[in-house]
């Protein structure tokens, strides 16, 4: 309402221009690249430290903004972490950030089991101390994340009881599209009762230098290629065809991301003869000793079928549809989020990704990481770290790692 009683419309602010330098993408490449090389634990574990890179250490984002970001990820085919991670990077850095984020943040792990596929096969590093310390990495790592977006993102007794109820949901009931199911519950209830706890649409518009037109032009080429490559696999039977359209597929239609894209994958390299079972379940064990997003094991697939060049042509392909999506969504996002019952509805779902990564740490993580005093020893001592003495993940990483190789020493 004006001085006069009239009741005014409330404008989106104009998004501030960022100009993009080239320290800038220089940053966005070596930051990603640390976390490339640092990242393990899983999809999960990848929130973790991005919370704690992009949010507490670097202030490039807020953690409402961030989990904004993740919640729109999670409706998304494909892997979560990769997409949350490019979005991030386009919103520092418009599309080439992104690109220069996928880049960094997906290599060290490709490369490492691309590597593996094609001279270390007979390598376990299965029973490795260190790599014992690196699922304790993402314990602490996640316990981290969950307190931080806990205190700012459910203060109150409603958000936090919509927090536990996602989380024991979870838990209790493990069906693969629970995780979308509970963030359009959460978005119903934010959007029917938190309308009064909503926070006002007064924080400034980002800019996108993508632009709409780029959007559009995302989502005509993410359907046409959907569409499109099984007819040019009929037409032009080349192997690098078939394994684009399958991977692409793969990218394309998996939800939940992480261990989901596992039986999919084993059904369309295994099925028509390009890899064995035995192949499979070697690369299979040999990503969990790796960094960065799972769905890098496409760069296993594609060297053990045929080197260097499928390995590049599946990679690629697996991570395309979310590099799409992403460019399709990100400048329409904004304008969406500044309605008011939106905002109302976003407060319910980011109670709900607060209880999505509880849940998480408790199972795969803590379940898979923690099993002796020890081991929690260890992980209180990253934890701390991290919460109180502000260390970087990267030197945690490399503490719990040490940790780990003297606990296996002495068990």
């Amino acid at each position: 309402m004006n001085e006069n009683g009239v009741r005014v419309s409330r404008q989106a602010p104009e998004p501030a221009v960022q100009r993009i330098t080239a320290g800038r993408l220089v940053e966005i490449l070596l930051v990603n690249l640390r976390l490339g090389f640092t990242s393990f634990g899983g999809p999960i574990a990848h929130l973790g430290y991005f919370q704690e890179e992009y949010i507490q250490r670097r202030q490039w984002l807020d953690d409402k903004a961030y989990a904004d970001i993740v919640a729109l990820c999670q409706f998304l085919p494909g892997p979560a972490s990769s997409q949350v991670g490019i979005a991030i990077g386009m919103l520092r850095g418009g599309y080439l950030g992104g690109l220069l984020a996928w880049i960094s943040f997906t290599l060290p792990s490709a490369l490492a089991l691309a590597w593996f596929a094609l001279f270390l096969r007979d390598y376990d590093v299965t029973e490795a101390g260190w790599l014992r310390g690196l699922l304790i990495v993402a314990v602490a790592v996640v316990a981290h994340a969950v307190w931080n977006m806990a205190t700012k993102l459910t203060p109150d007794r409603e958000r936090i009881s919509i927090a536990l109820l996602a989380a024991t949901s979870m838990l209790l009931v493990p069906v693969p599209f629970i995780q979308i199911l509970l963030i359009v519950a959460g978005g119903l209830l934010g959007w029917a009762f938190l309308r009064n706890v909503a926070p006002p649409g007064e924080e400034p518009a980002r800019s996108f230098p993508l632009g709409r037109k780029t959007a559009v032009a995302a989502w005509i080429l993410f359907f046409g290629l959907l569409l499109g490559l099984p007819l040019l696999r009929q037409t032009y039977p080349a192997q690098w065809v078939a394994v684009a359209d399958s991977f692409y597929r793969v990218g394309s239609l998996v939800f939940g991301g992480g261990h989901v894209v596992l039986p999919l994958l084993a059904r369309e390299v295994i099925g028509p003869g390009w890899i064995t079972e035995e192949q499979f379940l070697a690369g299979y064990g040999a990503a969990q000793a790796v960094p960065g997003p799972l769905f890098t094991f496409a760069a296993y697939l594609g060297a053990a079928m045929q080197g260097w060049f499928l390995s590049v042509v599946a990679l690629v392909s697996v991570f395309a549809p979310s590099f799409l999506l992403v460019t399709g969504l990100l400048p329409f996002w904004d304008t969406i989020r500044q309605r008011e019952s939106f905002r109302a509805a976003l407060t319910g779902i980011n109670a709900v990704v607060v209880g999505i990564l509880l849940a998480a740490l408790y199972d795969p993580i803590w379940t898979k990481a923690i099993h002796t005093p020890a081991d929690f020893s260890l992980a209180l001592i990253g934890f701390g770290l991290l919460k109180y003495w502000k260390v970087p993940s990267w030197i945690v990483v490399l503490v719990l790692a040490a940790g780990g190789m003297v606990i296996g020493a002495f068990s």
